[in-house]
């Protein structure tokens, strides 16, 4: 018998008291802006791509997978009232900010930016010869009018090898980056064949989203690109395909 196709909306696996419910976002699915210098995958409704089932998951409200040429990006512009984090998978982004912040993340750190009652940002690729790729991520906060706020922390890639390495958390736990949202976001780089379970707790929620190379969860293949939303209560076996680096959203 061949691996079970889950397809969206699919419900599939079991869970403590019955079924549970698995639903695959496709990254072929996925919303798409593309200029001159970015090439843009949206997860989620944002800018000029908007669908009405695909609004945020949760407290999470963006995924957008960033490609930016060389010397380009994002000119100053504001926000407020949301969490905004930064994850480069590669080249080097260079932020500066309203708050006098002003520095370049490169694969393995990860920033956060509270832009609370308002906020203006720049970013752009720091070199003029490589391109960068990053995923910009909002989350929705617990509150609003917050004073603005920034911090940025490494996480090398052994402390994730193999391993959920908490990244983003509510209270900073584990040297993990603060957040204002009951949330926690983990990585992991999975050498091909390695493998992980985790069971999202009972009331919590999970979005899994594949950075680089390729998994299976419960017997699912996911691709770059691939979410996953995931119900409460669900055992996951997660096993790479190939060397693989994903993130995964604890969510309530």
């Amino acid at each position: 018998m061949g691996l079970p196709l889950l397809l969206p909306g699919a419900v599939v696996g079991a869970r403590k008291g019955g079924m549970s419910m698995m639903t695959l976002r496709r990254g072929t699915d996925r919303g798409r802006a593309r200029f001159g210098w970015l090439d843009s995958h949206h997860t989620f409704s944002f800018g000029n791509y908007y669908d009405p089932a695909h609004m945020g998951f949760r407290a999470l409200r963006v995924i957008n997978d960033d490609r930016i040429v060389p010397g380009a990006g994002f000119p100053t512009h504001p926000h407020r009232d949301m969490e905004i984090i930064s994850y480069v998978v590669e080249g080097a982004l260079e932020h500066k900010d309203s708050m006098g912040n002003g520095s370049v993340i490169v694969p393995g750190d990860v920033q956060r930016m509270t832009a609370g009652r308002g906020v203006t940002h720049s970013e752009f690729n720091a070199s003029q010869e490589e391109g960068t790729r990053f995923l910009q991520i909002w989350i929705l906060p617990d509150e609003k009018n917050l004073d603005p706020g920034y911090e940025q922390k490494r996480f090398p890639i052994a402390d994730r090898r193999d391993e959920l390495r908490l990244v983003v958390s509510k209270d900073g736990r584990e040297g993990s980056v603060t957040v204002h949202q009951d949330v926690a976001i983990y990585t992991s780089a999975l050498g091909k064949g390695s493998s992980l379970r985790y069971e999202t707790p009972d009331g919590r929620h999970a979005w899994i989203q594949v950075v680089n190379g390729g998994l299976e969860i419960n017997g699912t293949p996911m691709e770059e690109g691939d979410g996953l939303q995931v119900s409460p209560g669900v055992n996951l076996n997660i096993q790479s395909r190939n060397d693989t680096e994903f993130l995964l959203f604890d969510l309530a």
